[in-house]
């Protein structure tokens, strides 16, 4: 039978890369700080889109438009993510100050998400501690936001629903109110790392676990091992189709939750 601990290997950070038949690259301490699999990754996706990203913003800001399918495809994702993502849920007026943030978000997590389809690579959002920074991220933005917009005082005192309250109860009920808002706050936030990170996580696992069948039944007799395998692989590309889905929609929904808890910062209640 197949180790669970081994197979979740395949979806956990490490201190390097092992590839089949024994292949093995270990990854270096730097300050004192050790370099993983994961940050490595990272990296390669802000690499990934520096290089596609920034001929394109030259090629628009001196003037020429997009031309070919790859290009009018980036195109087209940007401007759904600021008509369809940023607008709606910012507001017209605010929402464009914003798209930078929005689409390197939305990106990068894509980048993350899709490198996990790459055979002996991973998934850097596969991990807390990737989806957590981003959350992080998403939480400053959303609360620097707010005080810049109302100010440090108003913007944490306008979490509280304004309510026509008697004096001993708004005494009682507004320090309560104000603690279940920042706490709220702080959960929102923390869901958006926790369901990235279980999106992406079980769907290799699946994937690897299904595969994982073909080697159990290895010295069974070869009926069963071939029919074995036969159902595997088909399993395999269905559910790698689904993870491409999945890794699009996550992308997207981590976006615009994003968005959304930014246009609450500005429009409280």
């Amino acid at each position: 039978m197949f180790d669970l601990g081994e197979i979740a290997g395949h979806v956990k950070d490490a201190h390097g890369f092992h590839f089949p038949f024994g292949g093995h690259v270990e990854l270096p301490r730097i300050f004192g700080i050790q370099v993983t699999k994961f940050m490595v990754l990272e990296g390669v996706a802000a690499l990934l889109l520096i290089l596609i990203f920034v001929p394109l913003a030259r090629r628009m800001r001196g003037g020429g438009a997009p031309r070919g399918r790859v290009w009018n495809l980036l195109e087209s994702i940007l401007l759904f993510i600021r008509n369809e993502v940023a607008r709606p849920a910012i507001g017209g007026k605010d929402a464009d100050r914003f798209l930078p943030f929005l689409w390197t978000l939305f990106f990068f997590v894509l980048a993350c998400n899709l490198l996990g389809m790459v055979p002996w690579m991973g998934s850097p959002t596969g991990a807390l501690s990737v989806t957590g920074a981003l959350a992080m991220c998403a939480f400053a933005m959303t609360v620097g936001t707010g005080m810049r917009a109302h100010g440090g005082a108003g913007f944490w005192t306008g979490l509280v629903p304004q309510m026509e309250l008697p004096g001993p109860m708004a005494i009682f009920l507004k320090p309560m109110l104000f603690v279940i808002e920042v706490v709220g706050l702080l959960i929102k936030h923390s869901v958006l790392a926790v369901r990235l990170l279980a999106n992406m996580f079980a769907g290799h696992l699946v994937l690897a676990v299904i595969v994982s069948f073909i080697t159990a039944t290895a010295h069974t007799l070869v009926i069963l091992w071939l029919g074995v395998t036969v159902s595997s692989l088909g399993g395999a590309v269905a559910i790698s189709l689904l993870e491409l889905f999945v890794a699009f929609l996550q992308a997207y929904i981590f976006t615009f939750l994003s968005a959304l808890f930014i246009g609450m910062a500005i429009h409280q209640h």
